[in-house]
C-alpha cells in the first residue's frame, strides 16, 4: 500500500509540474543564482520573493536543474504535510477507535487533491513546509501540557535533579520544551507565519512565544552576518510593498485586500477600509483563537490563526490558503462529536448534520478548478467565513494543563424567599 500509495503521488506531482510549471522555484533559483555571481538578490519590483535566510538555505538549488529542485521540494512538502496530518488526524482516529494508519492515508489523499497544496507543489513553494512547522509546535505544546499534568500527579526525581546525556535528549522532546521552534522558523523563511507570535503572546504562552522570538531573531541576524546588503533590501524596499506578492486585484490574491481592488475595479486596494476591516478580522481571530485555546482545542486555536493571516494578507495566492486543511478535519470532528453527543440524549434526528455538509462544501470549492471559483472570490470569503465560525472541541487537544484550565463556574438556584416575618 505504502509503495502503491508512493507511485500515486509521483504521478499526481509528475502532472503538476506539468501544469503550473514549476514557475514560482524557477524565479527562486533565477535569483539566487544571479546573486551568487554578483547581482542583487532583489533587482526590481518583480522577482524572487523568498526572504534572505530562505535565500541562503536556497542557494544549493542554483547548482542543480530546475526538474530536480521540483522534486526535492515536492518531496520535503509531503512529508511535511504527511507528519502533519499525522499529528492532527492521529487522535482524531484513536479517539473513535478506529487505527491511525488507515485514517490518516485516507486524509493524505484527500488533502493532495485540493487545490493550495496542487498549487504548492506545482509552482515549487514553501507553503506545506511552513504547515508543518508550524504544526511542530501545536504538539510540542500538547506535550509540555501533558507533561505538566503528569507531574502533578506522578512521582519522580525532583527538577533539582536535571536528567543527563540521552535521557536529557528524550525529557526535551518528551516535555515539548523546542515549543516555538517551528513559528520561528517559519516566521523568518515567510514572515507572514508572525501572526502566530502574536497569538502566542495574547493567549499568555510566554516561553513558547519567546523561543518564536529567539529562533526569528536568531534566523534573521544570521542572514544579516552572511548577506547584510541582501538583508536590509528586504527590510528597507521588498517588505513594506504591499503588492511584493503580485498585483493586488489579479484573481490569484484571494485576501480581503484583493477582494476589495476587485470590487473597487482597481490596480491598489482602499487602504483605509482594507486596514479598518483587517483590524476587525485580526481582533475576531485572536479572540476566537484565546478562547478555543482556553477550552482546550489548540489545534482550532492554530487554524483560526492561520485563516487570519491568509484573509489579512495584501496578497495571499491560492497556495498559501492551506490551512483550510485542518479547518475541514475540525469540521469533520465537530459533527461527529455532536453526533455522538445529541444521540445519547435522543433530541435530534440528525445532530451534526451542518458541519458534516460545511466540511463537504468546503473541500469540494477547494478541489474544483480555481478558474471556476477564484473568479467569485469564492477562496477568500470561504475563509473569512471559516474565520468567523469555525467550531472548536473543548478538551480535545489542550496546551494547558488540566490543573490550570478554568472550570466552568456553577450556577446558584436563585433563592425562594420565605414569608414575610418567618
Amino acid at each position: 500500500m505504502v509503495a502503491l500509495g508512493c507511485f500515486g503521488a509521483g504521478l499526481l506531482i509528475t502532472w503538476l509540474f506539468g501544469r503550473y510549471g514549476l514557475s514560482t522555484a524557477a524565479v527562486d533559483r533565477a535569483a539566487v543564482h544571479d546573486w551568487l555571481t554578483g547581482e542583487s538578490l532583489y533587482p526590481g519590483r518583480v522577482g524572487t520573493l523568498l526572504s534572505p535566510p530562505a535565500a541562503i538555505l536556497f542557494t544549493p538549488a542554483a547548482f542543480v536543474p530546475l526538474p530536480t529542485v521540483g522534486w526535492l521540494l515536492a518531496v520535503v512538502g509531503v512529508a511535511a504535510l504527511v507528519l502533519a496530518l499525522i499529528a492532527l488526524v492521529g487522535p482524531v482516529a484513536r479517539r473513535y477507535g478506529r487505527p491511525r494508519g488507515p485514517a490518516v492515508a485516507i486524509a493524505v489523499t484527500l488533502a493532495l487533491l485540493v487545490e493550495p497544496v496542487r498549487a504548492t507543489l506545482g509552482l515549487g513553494c514553501l507553503d506545506l513546509l511552513m504547515f508543518g512547522l508550524v504544526t511542530a509546535d501545536v504538539v510540542a505544546l500538547r506535550r509540555a501540557a501533558w507533561a505538566r499534568s503528569r507531574a502533578a500527579w506522578w512521582p519522580g526525581p525532583p527538577a533539582s535533579q536535571p536528567p543527563r546525556g540521552r535521557r536529557k535528549l528524550r525529557h526535551f522532546w518528551a516535555t515539548g520544551a523546542w515549543a516555538g521552534v517551528g513559528v520561528g522558523l517559519a516566521t523568518a523563511l515567510t514572515i507572514s507565519p508572525v501572526l502566530f507570535l502574536g497569538y502566542l503572546l495574547v493567549s499568555r504562552q510566554w516561553r513558547a512565544a519567546l523561543t518564536a522570538a529567539a529562533t526569528t531573531t536568531t534566523m534573521l541576524a544570521g542572514a544579516f552576518l552572511l548577506a547584510p546588503g541582501a538583508t536590509v533590501t528586504w527590510f528597507g524596499s521588498v517588505l513594506p510593498r504591499l503588492d511584493r506578492g503580485g498585483p493586488l486585484d489579479a484573481l490569484a490574491n484571494q485576501s480581503l485586500a484583493g477582494v476589495l481592488a476587485r470590487l473597487y475595479d482597481s490596480a491598489t486596494t482602499p487602504a483605509l477600509i482594507w486596514l479598518s476591516f483587517s483590524v476587525l478580522l485580526v481582533a475576531v481571530g485572536m479572540i476566537r483563537a484565546r478562547s478555543a485555546h482556553a477550552d482546550g482545542d489548540e489545534i482550532a486555536a492554530f487554524t483560526l490563526i492561520g485563516l487570519t493571516s491568509a484573509a489579512i494578507g495584501p496578497v495571499s495566492r491560492i497556495h498559501e490558503l492551506v490551512w483550510v486543511l485542518p479547518a475541514m478535519l475540525i469540521l469533520v470532528d465537530a459533527s461527529v462529536r455532536r453526533r455522538i453527543t445529541v444521540r445519547r440524549f435522543r433530541r435530534q434526528r440528525f445532530p451534526g448534520a451542518g458541519y458534516a455538509v460545511a466540511a463537504v462544501v468546503v473541500y469540494l470549492l477547494f478541489v474544483v478548478d480555481p478558474r471556476w471559483t477564484a473568479a467569485w472570490d469564492a477562496y477568500a470569503i470561504a475563509v473569512i467565513v471559516l474565520l468567523n465560525t469555525l467550531p472548536w472541541r473543548p478538551g480535545v487537544a489542550p496546551a494547558v494543563p488540566a490543573r490550570r484550565r478554568p472550570e466552568p463556574v456553577a450556577r446558584r438556584a436563585p433563592a425562594i424567599p420565605g414569608p414575610r416575618g418567618s
